[in-house]
């Protein structure tokens, strides 16, 4: 029936079939038109994606009960909430078909499934989620009703219902919802027939049919369609109010090579401080930089790293498998990332707190004792500090007059600066004069 109503409208060529996890999977081998495959319950959102990018088509997202109304829900109420122009078609069968039998959200009371042998009990379960009537109760939808595959007049109506969801989106009106009351003879353990029966007789009294909402003629064509400017990478700096940040006005700079570095340690050391310096400094001098933080799974005291990329060109990826710059600022950082980094690479170790050997053979390996500095500077904090002197001095990246100018403008607490500017000068003389 949706494919009949798509050939009348005359929409197939410009529809897009949105299938999820559950019977629907299979929806483009049956569907000639462009088709999606989204992950369990994720319909709605992809369905959003796709019409709003490509407003000019035709976006049908086709689910099962336990996919839309169990594992989607949130999905589902909030693109009806949204009035979406998209049209959704929900099966409802009372169970989990595809999958085994279990219950389902819309499995009625005393019904048994795979889950329930002894039947759905109020008490123990709840009870069977009306979504048309549910989602009726929402301002933005524009036609929501519940139809059924019994017998040939139900069948009629069925028709007429789809075709009228489809047509409400190809003239831009809204959110259309037709809820699809349908026998599943395998799920149900029952012969055709007895399920036509009782699908007819039973489960109708609980999911009566109906209209229950439609909108469709009092809101003007076009009126749902949202249309959208495309990404503008120049604008980037206003959307995210980049503009206002405390590294002020842009001082463009080449680097020698783009940087692509991990840096890794213990939380606590300023790991992740390390590469928002590093990276603020690549902003000032208008890089495009990214920064990439991960953690394990102990906090404080756990392992963590970063990734920090300063690049010449857009950045496809912000994590950094291999390194050209690696800073191990614990043994198990060397253990584990010494490997990764590009052979002629540089890995700078804090001797401190490292005692294993970095490959001098392949790499080029700057060995500082940046937490014994910065303890003589003050306190063991500034050790990133530290280091961000000895990557400046062993990669040439900038100057240190241009990264501790903007030091001094992005260190918050300004009693602090005269002690971080002491810590970056010591760790980039201690590698220029070794």
């Amino acid at each position: 029936m949706i494919a009949e109503s798509l050939e009348e409208l005359g929409l197939t060529k410009q529809t897009v079939f949105v299938s999820p996890v559950g019977c629907s999977v299979f929806g483009y081998y049956y569907f000639d038109c462009g088709n999606f495959q989204a992950a369990h319950g994720r319909a709605p959102a992809v369905a959003t994606a796709v019409k709003r990018t490509n407003p000019e088509a035709i976006v049908i997202s086709y689910q099962g009960d336990g996919d839309l109304a169990a594992i989607g829900t949130a999905e589902t109420i909030h693109a009806a909430n949204r009035g979406e122009n998209i049209t959704v078609f929900f099966v409802n069968n009372a169970i989990y078909g595809m999958t085994g039998g279990q219950m389902a959200p819309t499995t009625m009371i005393g019904q048994r499934s795979a889950t329930t042998p002894g039947g759905r009990v109020e008490d123990l379960h709840g009870n069977p989620i009306r979504m048309a009537e549910m989602l009726a109760t929402l301002p933005a939808p524009t036609y929501i009703e519940r139809v059924a595959i019994g017998h040939s007049k139900h069948i009629m109506k069925a028709r007429k219902a789809i075709k009228k969801a489809l047509q409400i989106q190809k003239e831009g009106k809204g959110y259309s919802f037709v809820e699809i009351v349908s026998a599943c003879p395998t799920g149900w353990k029952m012969d055709p027939v007895h399920a036509r029966d009782w699908l007819v007789d039973d489960m109708l009294k609980v999911f009566p049919l109906g209209v229950f909402k439609d909108e469709s003629d009092i809101r003007d064509e076009g009126d749902w369609d949202r249309h959208y400017e495309d990404f503008d990478t120049a604008k980037v700096n206003s959307y995210l109010d980049r503009m206002k940040s405390a590294v002020g006005e842009i001082e463009p700079k080449e680097l020698p090579f783009d940087l692509n570095c991990k840096f890794a340690g213990f939380g606590g050391q300023g790991i992740l401080t390390l590469g928002l310096f590093l990276s603020q400094i690549g902003m000032k001098a208008g890089q495009n930089v990214s920064w990439f933080p991960a953690y394990g799974p102990e906090m404080r005291g756990g392992t963590a790293n970063c990734s920090v990329n300063l690049a010449k060109d857009r950045i496809g990826t912000p994590l950094v498998d291999h390194p050209n710059v690696l800073v191990v600022m614990n043994q198990p950082s060397l253990d584990a990332f010494e490997k990764d980094v590009v052979d002629g690479g540089t890995i700078i170790v804090d001797t401190t707190v490292v005692e294993g050997k970095a490959d001098r053979g392949r790499l080029n390996v700057v060995e500082i004792p940046a937490s014994d500095i910065a303890d003589e500077v003050g306190t063991a904090k500034v050790a990133n500090v530290v280091v961000l002197g000895a990557l400046v001095a062993a990669t040439d990246a900038f100057t240190p007059e241009f990264c501790e100018d903007t030091l001094r403008a992005i260190i918050k607490k300004k009693s602090l600066i005269d002690m971080n500017m002491e810590a970056f000068r010591r760790g980039y003389d201690y590698v220029r004069k070794s």
